[in-house]
């Protein structure tokens, strides 16, 4: 039985600095009760469904999320969600209507409270929970009393508005079980002390990906990765999605993208089942927060594509929570060399006293890979850990002991020597004296056609083609008082007179001087 159920503003609430919109409650009958004669509060039909069909406008100048109470009855196992919402033509340049979705169970909408319950974003037009089994992206367990909310986000707005249309249908019946969740272990067989190929920025069907886990899973196989991290936007149900897609081979970290309004990051390695809330921008000072969680959670903090051009994509939050920020995203593209060249001058920063007592922050890369054509491990993180396991990768990605390669077939070995046999390695410190000569030397394989540079805090201070094969060794004589760090960039040629070319490769530093 379904009812039409117009929904529109009560009024505006003030929480805080935000302005909210009040959507009147969405009401049904106890699903344990009779029918009743009354449409607007009849009981469940004969196959134990009731179905109720709300509409509204929300105007330009919405808040980022709006919230549809829904009053759920005792005697449901499951809820479902239907959405749609109109798209009219507008003039160049103006932003059309985009609408995102989620759930909050009785628990509230509070912000990072135990309520969530999913998120789909714009990847779904409809979804259900049930106790045994939910849609991608939303959390199976108990359908409760309570009231539960329909989160609807819209991402932007049309200036005449955007009319949507939510359809929300309860089932009676059986509560039903939840099963435990199945997770990643934290360790794969390894190598030991060990150079590991990992691709920590992927999106299956679990948000707004095409892939499955086990298409993934192939995938990061076939592209020489020893491991991979969950990252599905604004939720962790994907978490419980591998089983039996793990093995000696393939460790599989779980974590998620935060994508907040202003800026993406991701949460990686983090514990299983665990949320991270995305709901606040950076002039509501709440980040330093849900960084906290991250590290509480195990995980690191990685600012993702921090120069993406989507809506919502460039990171606004700043780098002093960041273990690591994802530098190269993907293809190579212009919004990577910003964000390569921000860094650096983050690195700049880090040692203009000297260096001592001040954090950096190392670079990573992921290939953010939705669906086909998108390549698995183009580029990949290449860490020095201790083992496969969860512990040495992170610990290896925060202690900046990688490079980022755009495929398997590229490997880099790369460090700096001074006097009396000392030598560090790439996120190591070469402790000599600011005018003791100190060699660089960078080995490469599988970058034909490639020019190595070596970048300092002064910039790119010398560069050498490679061998046609790709495969060769740089060497570069310096000091401490000349370069207070070097870096090594493997680029193409420049498809462009007078712009760099695409990266091949990339380190991250090793520092000079005491």
């Amino acid at each position: 039985m379904s009812t039409s159920q117009p929904i529109g503003r009560r009024g505006l609430l003030v929480t805080g600095a935000a302005t909210a919109l009040t959507l009147s409650t969405v009401s049904f009958a106890n699903a344990a009760s009779a029918d009743s004669p009354d449409p607007a509060s009849a009981g469940p039909a004969a196959d134990g469904r009731q179905a109720r069909t709300v509409r509204g406008t929300l105007p330009p100048g919405s808040p980022d999320f709006v919230y549809l109470p829904v009053e759920v009855p005792r005697g449901v196992n499951e809820i479902h969600v239907a959405y749609s919402y109109e798209r009219p033509a507008v003039p160049a340049g103006t932003q059309g209507n985009a609408l995102d979705i989620g759930l909050f169970d009785e628990r509230g909408t509070e912000l990072g409270g135990k309520g969530f319950r999913g998120w789909s974003g714009g990847a779904r037009t409809e979804f259900f929970v049930r106790a045994d089994t939910a849609t991608p992206g939303y959390i199976p367990g108990p359908v409760r009393a309570g009231v539960w909310h329909i989160a609807l986000g819209p991402y932007t707005v049309a200036p005449e508005g955007l009319p949507y249309e939510v359809t929300i249908t309860l089932t009676s019946g059986a509560p039903g079980t939840t099963p435990p969740p199945v997770h990643p272990p934290l360790r794969a067989k390894g190598r030991g002390r060990a150079w590991y190929r990992g691709d920590c920025h992927l999106h299956s069907v679990h948000s707004d990906g095409r892939r499955t886990p086990a298409e993934i899973a192939a995938l990061a196989r076939a592209a020489g990765l020893d491991f991979i991290n969950t990252s599905e936007h604004n939720t962790y149900s994907g978490h419980r999605a591998w089983e039996g897609l793990w093995g000696d081979d393939l460790l599989i970290l779980t974590g998620e993208e935060v994508t907040t309004r202003n800026g993406h990051v991701l949460a990686l390695g983090t514990d299983p089942g665990t949320f991270i809330d995305w709901r606040y921008r950076a002039r509501e000072n709440r980040f330093g927060r849900f960084a906290r969680e991250i590290g509480r959670a195990g995980g690191l903090v990685v600012p993702a594509h921090p120069h993406g051009t989507c809506i919502g994509c460039n990171w606004k939050f700043g780098f002093a929570d960041a273990d690591a920020v994802e530098v190269w995203n993907g293809a190579y593209t212009p919004d990577d060399e910003i964000s390569l060249a921000e860094w650096d001058n983050l690195l700049v920063a880090s040692v203009r006293s000297g260096g001592t007592g001040r954090k950096w922050t190392p670079a990573m890369g992921n290939s953010d890979a939705h669906r086909d054509p998108d390549p698995v491990g183009t580029p990949q993180t290449v860490v020095l850990a201790d083992d496969l396991t969860r512990e040495a990768v992170l610990a290896g990605i925060r202690a900046g002991r990688s490079y980022v390669a755009e495929s398997a077939a590229v490997s880099l070995a790369f460090g700096a020597a001074g006097g009396r046999g000392r030598h560090a390695g790439i996120g190591e410190r070469l402790a000599v004296a600011p005018d003791a000569p100190v060699t660089v030397r960078l080995e490469v394989t599988g970058a034909p056609g490639c020019t190595a540079y070596f970048v300092t805090d002064q910039g790119p201070l010398y560069s050498s083609a490679l061998p046609e094969s790709g495969s060769g060794t740089v060497e570069w004589r310096t000091t401490a008082a000349y370069a207070a760090y070097v870096r090594a960039e493997v680029r193409h040629a420049p498809k462009v007179t007078g712009l760099p070319g695409a990266l091949a490769a990339f380190t991250n530093p090793v520092f000079l001087g005491e």
